[in-house]
């Protein structure tokens, strides 16, 4: 089977992939090179738990298909470390789906001092926490470096000064002790992290992310074959909930979205009429730009003052006046979602009719709101509707590990990094990184809609590689 470079990138690929970019047309890496650098690995073997590694390394340039060689997926067992954004986390989970362990450092205390992130003091929380983080999930698994089958990482999308941090502490890891190692598309992690939690839960199915930073629909055809039926045009639904709740004067330490979906519980849902956006567009796609100054001048109208006023200092008019707000804006925030998976589903339907599930997943999906409204819009469509618990959909380790373990008994990933990689090493981050390939009839009108692209989709370079064989 053809070999997909994720994160080792090799000086000619890059030059290819920029003279691809003008063109717009997907780059697809070279296999060969892989089976090249796998053979003229260091003279010291894999370590005993990657002798079939070894051997599926040789044999796969003969043409045999990854299922052919014998490691038992009971005996895989991946550390999964992720840096995308604001928090450092780690996990080791075993081949099965079971959980070894799972460590989270937050950055709580940043968001809530500088109103949001700010990637260069989140970079310097990761490098801060990267190792113990990752110690303690080695730790708490009762294994040592050299007992993983490989290492997972991040390496897209996100901020680039935040990637780096977990990219560069899985290749030392892996180099070190001779390991493969997987890079690992963030979104995708969130969309397959179902299938550690529901183990029935099959290819084709459909999947609402829904974060801080991204608002995206997919048909998951297969694994890395994805349909983007829809994306944001602007600000996700998460950076709208930590805006509003920032504006209202929150508790931001608990996080925005968890401290307006409390706040929103003592409100009047139908006080403020605002307007559910982009009704006009008869597509997939999500706008929250316009939502959020509504809400800004639902506040200065109202001359609710937040400015060395919290919400615990406030008297109970204003906190009902701000709870108000805050109802007001989840309701049509979440009718927003409501629409968008009604015609995904419809879209869904007729390229995939075998789907029956649609995965919510992402750090808004923890929001007991919006799964309670989905649910219905599930359950009027014929689907089941498929949450992870809290703790797996807001960025973890547990999605990137068993990302990395679908992967890798798919035969993709990387051959083991040098065990001397110069500090200033060029690694391959993604920072905008496309999941799946466009939907044509999903595609926006909408001017604003952020069509910039670094890297050829996820998709497209798995199906090229596929291809090539």
């Amino acid at each position: 089977m053809a070999f997909l470079l994720f994160s080792s990138p090799l000086p000619f690929s890059r030059v290819a992939l920029l003279l691809k970019l003008s063109s717009h047309r997907s780059w697809f890496p070279n296999p060969s090179p892989f089976f090249t650098r796998c053979r003229r690995s260091p003279s010291h073997s894999l370590n005993p738990h990657h002798s079939q590694l070894k051997s599926f390394c040789n044999a796969s340039s003969s043409g045999l298909k990854p299922v052919a060689w014998s490691m038992a997926r009971e005996d895989v067992v991946i550390l999964g470390i992720e840096t995308s954004c604001d928090d450092t986390a780690a996990a080791v989970v075993r081949g099965n789906g079971e959980i070894l362990s799972q460590v989270v450092s937050s950055q709580a205390d940043l968001l809530a001092r500088y109103g949001g992130v700010a990637p260069k003091m989140a970079e310097e929380a990761h490098i801060v926490a990267i190792d113990k983080v990752v110690q303690q999930a080695l730790d708490n698994a009762n294994l040592a470096a050299q007992d993983l089958s490989a290492v997972a990482a991040t390496i897209g999308p996100g901020l680039s000064l935040c990637l780096r941090v977990g990219v560069c502490k899985a290749r030392r890891i892996a180099g070190m002790h001779n390991l493969p190692i997987v890079g690992i598309h963030h979104m995708e992690a969130h969309a397959l992290v179902a299938r550690l939690v529901e183990k029935d839960l099959h290819f084709p199915f459909l999947a609402l992310l829904i974060s801080g930073g991204h608002n995206l629909l997919i048909l998951a055809r297969d694994l890395g074959h994805y349909v983007q039926l829809g994306t944001t045009i602007d600000d996700a639904i998460g950076e709208a909930y930590d805006k509003t709740a920032r504006w209202l004067g929150l508790d931001m330490k608990k996080g925005g979205g968890p401290a307006l979906e409390e706040l929103a519980r003592e409100g009047d849902a139908d006080s403020i009429k605002f307007s559910i956006p982009m009704r006009q567009h008869k597509d997939c796609n999500f706008s929250y730009a316009g939502l959020k100054t509504q809400v800004r001048l639902a506040i200065e109208s109202r001359k609710i003052c937040t400015e060395n006023n919290p919400i615990s200092s406030a008297n109970q008019d204003d906190r009902s006046s701000r709870a108000d707000i805050a109802a007001s804006f989840q309701r049509v925030a979440v009718l927003h979602l409501e629409d968008r998976c009604q015609r995904a589903i419809e879209w869904a339907l007729k390229i995939e009719p075998s789907i029956n599930s649609l995965v919510v997943s992402g750090g808004v999906a923890s929001n007991q709101y919006v799964r309670t409204r989905l649910s219905h819009v599930v359950n009027n469509s014929g689907l089941r509707l498929v949450c992870p618990p809290p703790s797996l959909c807001t960025d973890n380790g547990v999605m990137i590990a068993w990302t990395g373990i679908e992967h890798f008994l798919a035969g993709r990933f990387d051959p083991p990094p040098p065990a001397n990689e110069p500090e200033n090493y060029l690694v391959d981050l993604r920072p905008r990184w496309p999941l799946g390939e466009e939907y044509s009839q999903g595609r926006s009108e909408a001017r604003s809609l952020k069509r910039a692209r670094i890297h050829p989709s996820l998709t497209s370079i798995i199906q090229g590689s596929m291809q090539q064989q």
